[in-house]
């Protein structure tokens, strides 16, 4: 017989070669059931349903008169849902209303076809629900770290999605005047499935942590009763705030045989016992520990500080050590955005030669406008922005350091 008049009653219908598939799956997304007769033509139809839908790279079938047999290559990469900043609560919930409309939506989506257009649509209709009428864009999402796609993320393009009203929780003390106001500017900001709690929380967190409410927790949640009106959709938030007890410095003590001896930093500490702990000013003696570090070469140099709390006496000190890690020597200079003149002038008076020990001082101090070092230079300096940035190369260790120059 013509292929195409070839008729198929299969009395078992499998599936090989995808184990992340049940058969019952397979059969819904192909929209095959035993006992039906199908033509060839009806049957390509039913496989293109599985191809189309974009989780597979290639199938074939054969039926040998009793079993229908579906041979599946799976698609090299499915991507994890990202939803960005859709109202709706992701999770198992969700995951589940998805599958039940799509047996092959496993949590996850090819970069293109019809699982991925379908999971869209899905989308808009669960927003539609709410009275939402929104278009839905997917994109794949590149992880920072390793910088691959690791999601397809799925983002309101239209309208736009806000942050709303934050209320506190009438079971929280009262905010002061400067926490409150932060609070207000965080209202009508882009929103973020899952940003913006965490900019809420960290914000409160530091205004307070800088008074010396080390132990202070903020709870940012959103509301996913959208307030819609025609210019935006609007995602209210209740914060939960518990400050804690206020903290002052005991002591901060420095590890023995370190490059900061205890006395220097005494000296420039601008944190002393009996002071309130100062998030912001404890935070800038490490980094003046780091510096110091950074001046012997000591680029990736980590300062440890230990935090002990005392809650019977309300007071907090600090045990500090450093990584050193190690030492790097100055690579390559490049100057930019100046004409050979002045790089030529600049290299001349350049105090740091390929080779030696790196000491980012010499950078600051070189670019100073200080005419008593150089007038020639603090003069241009004077008129100009400088910039500069530094690359570690691991495997040489040195830094390669490129200066420009910039009219302000």
């Amino acid at each position: 017989m013509p292929a195409s008049a070839q008729k198929f009653q299969p009395k078992s219908i499998q599936f090989k070669g995808d184990p992340e598939y049940s058969d019952k799956e397979l059969l819904a997304a192909a929209n095959l059931k035993l006992g039906t007769v199908y033509t060839s033509a009806e049957m390509n139809d039913h496989s293109k349903l599985l191809m189309d839908s974009g989780v597979f790279q290639n199938l074939t079938y054969k039926f040998d008169g009793v079993d229908l047999t579906y041979s599946l290559i799976p698609a090299p990469n499915l991507y994890a849902v990202r939803l960005e900043n859709l109202p709706l609560a992701a999770g198992p919930e969700l995951d589940a209303k998805l599958h039940d409309r799509f047996p092959l939506y496993h949590g996850k989506v090819p970069a293109e076809g019809g699982l991925l257009e379908s999971v869209r649509g899905a989308l808009e209709d669960l927003l539609a629900a709410q009275g939402i009428k929104a278009t839905i864009t997917p994109t794949p999402y590149t992880d920072m770290a390793t910088h691959k796609v690791s999601a397809m993320s799925f983002a309101i393009t239209d309208p736009p999605v806000l942050i709303g009203d934050l209320r506190l929780d009438p079971a929280s003390p009262a905010l002061e005047p400067k926490a409150q106001e932060i609070l207000s500017k965080q209202s009508g900001s882009a929103y973020a499935l899952d940003g913006s709690s965490n900019q809420i929380e960290t914000n409160l967190s530091n205004f307070y942590r800088d008074k010396g409410y080390l132990e202070v927790t903020v709870k940012a949640l959103p509301q996913l009763t959208p307030v819609v009106a025609p210019d935006a959709v609007r995602i209210p938030f209740t914060v939960s705030f518990t400050p804690g007890p206020l903290y002052k410095v005991s002591a901060v003590k420095l590890a023995p045989g370190l490059l900061v001896t205890q006395a220097d930093f005494d000296h420039q500490s601008g944190i002393h016992p009996g002071d309130l702990a100062d998030h912001v000013r404890i935070t800038e003696n490490w980094q003046y520990v780091a510096r110091q570090y950074h001046n012997k070469g000591y680029m990736k140099a980590v300062v440890k500080a230990t935090q002990s709390l005392d809650h019977a006496q309300g007071t907090v000190s600090y045990a500090v050590n450093v990584d050193p890690g190690p030492v790097y020597a100055m690579g390559t200079l490049h100057i930019d955005n100046v004409s050979d003149e002045l790089r030529n002038t600049m290299l001349a008076a350049w105090k740091m030669p390929q080779g030696s020990v790196f000491n980012e001082s010499v950078i600051l101090s070189f670019l100073a406008v200080d005419p008593t070092v150089n007038p020639t230079l603090a003069r241009v300096f004077a008129s100009v922005k400088r910039n500069y940035s530094l690359t570690l190369n691991d495997e040489t260790h040195t830094v390669d350091l490129i200066i420009k120059l910039e009219k302000r």
